[in-house]
């Protein structure tokens, strides 16, 4: 578990950054300020993807689009109130993963092969289905599908110039590969 203090310091932000994010991507705020590693893992993507230079404004797009399509595939079934957070942090199947909450959805990115009427909560279903108020998971995935090519479109046009101010950074400075500077080494 870890801290806001610990977020901060770990991500090179403060917390007054994190906070921001917590409110701009509607995250609950657990109670007792313990955050899990799920929890940290999401804010160090969005972190490293604005970095990349993709705006918070089409990341808060993606996210909205991934919190309703795993919504309309009924997968929030853990009663936890960070279930959309749950896995942050996984590693394997990175095709089959939506960026930012990281759910595993079964099949390789972008695939029609979801099954959009499975449901895994224990839940009463809604008086009405998602797909019968004119929402359907097919539908909620081409968005997220075409927002998520202009956000790989943007990082691929900006790889060149990160990866030149990092050798220039390595130039200028001695910093090394793990980011740690040998200023200190060339006193």
């Amino acid at each position: 578990m870890h801290t806001l203090a610990d977020l901060a310091q770990s991500l090179n932000r403060s917390a007054v950054y994190l906070r921001g994010l917590q409110t701009r991507f509607a995250l609950p705020v657990p109670q007792g300020g313990s955050y899990s590693d799920a929890y940290a893992a999401f804010l160090r993507t969005v972190v490293r993807v604005r970095i990349l230079g993709v705006s918070e404004s089409a990341l808060v797009r993606l996210w909205e689009l991934e919190k309703k399509l795993l919504t309309l595939l009924n997968v929030d079934s853990t009663g936890s109130a960070t279930w959309f957070l749950d896995a942050c942090g996984q590693t394997s199947h990175r095709a089959r993963r939506l960026l930012l909450s990281n759910y595993d959805l079964g099949v390789a990115l972008p695939s029609r092969m979801l099954q959009p009427s499975l449901n895994f909560r224990a839940t009463l279903p809604e008086l009405f289905a998602g797909n019968e108020m004119g929402e359907d998971a097919l539908r909620v995935l081409e968005s997220y599908l075409e927002t998520l090519v202009t956000i790989h479109r943007e990082v691929n046009n900006e790889l060149p110039q990160l990866r030149a101010t990092v050798r220039r950074a390595r130039a200028l400075f001695g910093a090394t590969a793990s980011g740690e500077r040998s200023i200190r080494s060339k006193r």
